[in-house]
């Protein structure tokens, strides 16, 4: 029975990866991905019998507890204040050389957007199909549907998302410079150089939760978005801040640190045709713990309104 047990965890933490990055694209969420993965352990560690494949056994089961959690938190996301966005991923767990095109694109902002639009069952069957390359034998078996069933949602699914935003053309190289100028243009606070980086239907967007000061929930255009930008990098300056050039779901983006590095927001950048096409900012505290320590916006604010009154 020890042996039975030791195999089975050393089974589970290898494939712990695959599993998470399964649950993290069906839920958008660290937290919730991370208590998908451990309830997948209870259920292994508990089943009595022996499956013929761990593999194919923990991504079903976790693809299963996925789907409900999902099902439950449309509830919450539809009752949501302001602009909902996943909670940002620093590191994907999971890599595969033969499918890193596609869990690259997959885990991106505007792709976990894009799979919002899909109900819970369409999400995970494109999801295992589309990113993973499961067959749909395995996804029938995953999702308790016929393969019929299956193949047609994942029509529906690639349908909805192709009619959304086509995929990142830039390669990294061209998106990691434009990245760095646009960084380097904020920290100047410069508005020319911002305006000239941003393409023409740019827009800056924020997701506070209503728990954060709304300066950016949704702000369209170059030269407005280049304003509000200039305007943040100063109220920034005057704290302290440091910006910490990340990957944020895949593509280039920064955290947001004060003086003492706890985290204030994290910033995602999407970049088509040389250009920044949306700059997307998640500052719900809420979706920052995963990061590190997190800073009290509002008290950030009052320190920086505070620096910039002129003394008496």
């Amino acid at each position: 029975m020890r042996r039975v047990e030791e195999s089975r965890a050393e089974e589970f933490q290898e494939l712990r990866p695959l599993l998470f990055a399964i649950a993290y694209r069906i839920l958008g969420g660290v937290g919730e991905a991370e208590d998908a993965v451990q309830e997948t352990w209870l259920r292994y560690e508990t089943s009595p019998t022996e499956p013929r494949s761990a593999k194919a056994f923990l991504s079903a089961t976790v693809s299963r507890i996925s789907i409900d959690v999902l099902r439950s938190a449309r509830v919450r996301r539809e009752e949501y204040v302001g602009p909902w966005f996943p909670e940002p991923l620093l590191t994907d767990p999971y890599s595969d050389p033969e499918r890193s095109a596609e869990l690259a694109d997959s885990v991106s902002m505007a792709a976990l957007l894009l799979l919002e639009r899909l109900s819970p069952l369409e999400r995970a069957v494109f999801v295992l199909r589309e990113v993973f390359g499961f067959s749909f034998r395995e996804i029938a078996s995953a999702v308790e549907r016929s393969e019929a069933a299956c193949r047609q949602l994942a029509m529906q699914a690639r349908r909805h998302m192709d009619a959304g935003r086509p995929r990142f053309a830039a390669d990294r190289k061209e998106r990691e410079q434009l990245a760095g100028r646009f960084f380097d243009a904020f920290k100047e606070g410069d508005v020319d150089g911002l305006t000239e980086l941003l393409a023409a239907d740019v827009h800056l967007v924020g997701d506070g939760g209503g728990k954060t000061p709304q300066w950016a929930t949704s702000v369209i255009g170059p030269e407005d978005v280049a304003r509000v930008l200039a305007w943040l990098a100063s109220q920034f300056a005057r704290i302290g801040g440091v910006v910490e050039p990340q990957q944020v779901n895949g593509q280039p983006g920064a955290i947001f640190r004060d003086r003492d590095g706890k985290v204030l927001n994290a910033l995602a950048l999407d970049i088509l045709d040389g250009r920044i096409q949306a700059i997307r900012t998640v500052i719900n505290p809420d979706k920052l713990g995963h990061i590190g320590p997190v800073a009290d916006v509002w008290a950030a604010l009052r320190e920086a309104n505070q620096a910039h009154r002129p003394a008496n």
